[in-house]
């Protein structure tokens, strides 16, 4: 079993950066941490993290489509990192990419049975680190196999309206 320190990162998709910013930042408060280029933000509210990343395609406030990029689970090391995913990986949870060291730490991305992305990490003492040869920088949806991309093709789709209450 793993032992999750918590819930300490949720990613959502945003049409524009700045505005983003201005109401997570600006209106609630949350603490610009550093920015990723010009497409990611890394805001903090004490010892959590909300990213921001710049959407690929553009959502609309009208449309039923949930934003949320992936969340992510801290646990306190690296080799619980590589743990995590032997345990998962034996579970027969679908991995989307292995462990690699990231800025922040070591990580890896799993689909929870929704697809939903979900990433377990670990985080450096010293923080974010700078670029180095052996910080893997791609997107977890680099990594979607194409069989998934054509299924979510399908499903938009197929897809019925749902009314909130």
């Amino acid at each position: 079993m793993m032992k999750l320190t918590g819930i300490n990162q949720i990613t959502l998709r945003v049409n524009d950066l700045g505005m983003a910013e201005e109401f997570y930042g600006g209106i609630l408060g949350l603490t610009l941490d550093h920015r990723v280029g010009a497409n990611i933000s890394y805001l903090r509210v004490n010892s959590d993290m909300l990213v921001l990343v710049k959407a690929e395609t553009p959502g609309s406030l009208h449309a039923r489509d949930i934003r949320v990029d992936h969340f992510g689970f801290r646990l306190a090391s690296d080799a619980e990192v590589d743990e995590a995913h032997r345990y998962m990986d034996d579970k027969g949870v679908h991995i989307v990419t292995r462990p690699a060291h990231r800025r922040e730490g070591r990580a890896f991305f799993v689909m929870d049975p929704d697809g939903n992305l979900v990433e377990f990490y670990s985080m450096h003492e010293t923080g974010i680190q700078k670029d180095s040869p052996d910080i893997d920088l791609s997107s977890p949806d680099s990594h979607v196999p194409p069989t998934r991309q054509k299924e979510d093709e399908v499903v938009v789709t197929r897809k019925t309206r749902r009314s909130r209450k």
